[in-house]
């Protein structure tokens, strides 16, 4: 496997992952002792393609990451111990499922993994890329907090419970600010409108506000694609391949892309867009590209990579 691919967000059709994991196992190691086996984390077990599909479910009720890795490979052990840690610090706000890829590659190829180590989450049954690889634990928290703000747009807010000496106040997210419950609320009642609108009014309140502006940039992108079905996205993609100068086209496929999981993919289309064309027509695509950093998260690295070839582009 190589250090140098991107993964598509959605399992492979075909691949059948059924079995029961012992999800109690969960519970039971958050009483365990300290320094007693397993007593790593409370909040991670191991997951093998008998087990794999009951672990998916229990992203219905908090975000649950994936981390991709091989018993062979000392980077991944190190990489499963900052991941723990975490864990523990998330108080079970979010799980963790450990797969070695050698002993289950059919996890591995649903997720189209070609790198090891490789860290997925799923929120809703719902992959989201995270990282491939080395990355610092500062990181990883931010994307882990990422991780919990998009959870709680799709309305995955539990909590599996705190560790014994835990305060549960701790463990509990803080209520959102009223204009960010209004739009919650909206996006959970399908009222896009409603959403955009309480987003605006507290960005026009608070211009700096990071989460509003970040709600809007994600209600934005639901709002344009919620009338595509799978015929009318198809034809938009045929589109944009038979004419790279189609801006429309162009825009529409990389709103797919990325609710898709295809990120990288839609910021090399915009970027190479921007690189080929100018006017209004290049303003217009750099501005759909930031928005789309806004979604996906700026301090996710595929951000920070994708900014480096728009100032290539654009300069």
């Amino acid at each position: 496997m190589s250090q140098n691919s991107s993964m598509p967000a959605n399992p492979a059709p075909g691949i059948n992952l059924r079995g029961a994991v012992d999800l109690s196992a969960l519970k039971a190691r958050a009483t365990a002792p300290a320094g007693a086996p397993g007593a790593a984390s409370p909040y991670a077990v191991d997951v093998n393609e008998q087990s794999f599909q009951e672990f998916v479910g229990l992203s219905q009720k908090v975000p649950v990451v994936v981390s991709l890795g091989s018993s062979r490979s000392n980077q991944s052990a190190v990489l499963n111990g900052v991941l723990e840690k975490l864990m523990n610090d998330f108080q079970g706000r979010i799980a963790m499922g450990r797969v070695d890829a050698d002993t289950s590659p059919g996890i591995a190829q649903a997720f189209g993994v070609t790198a090891i180590p490789t860290v997925v989450a799923l929120v809703n049954g719902q992959p989201v890329p995270l990282f491939e690889g080395d990355m610092p634990e500062e990181q990883i928290k931010s994307l882990l907090d990422e991780l919990l703000k998009v959870a709680a747009s799709n309305g995955v807010t539990g909590n599996l419970g705190g560790a014994p000496d835990a305060d549960p106040a701790a463990a509990e997210a803080p209520p959102l600010p009223p204009l960010h419950q209004a739009a919650f609320d909206a996006i959970e009642a399908g009222d896009l409108s409603t959403a955009q609108a309480s987003y605006e009014k507290a960005l026009a309140e608070k211009p700096n506000d990071v989460d509003a502006k970040v709600g809007l940039a994600q209600v934005h992108l639901m709002r344009r694609t919620a009338e595509w079905d799978t015929a009318q996205a198809d034809a938009l993609r045929t589109r944009a391949a038979g004419d790279a100068d189609d801006l429309e086209a162009q825009l529409a496929v990389a709103d797919l892309d990325v609710t898709g999981g295809h990120v990288e993919d839609a910021f090399s289309r915009l970027v190479k867009y921007i690189s080929l064309h100018f006017g209004p027509e290049r303003e217009t695509a750099r501005v759909r590209l930031l928005e789309l950093y806004d979604v996906v998260g700026t301090s996710d690295p595929r951000v920070s990579t994708s900014r480096q070839a728009l100032a290539r582009a654009l300069f």
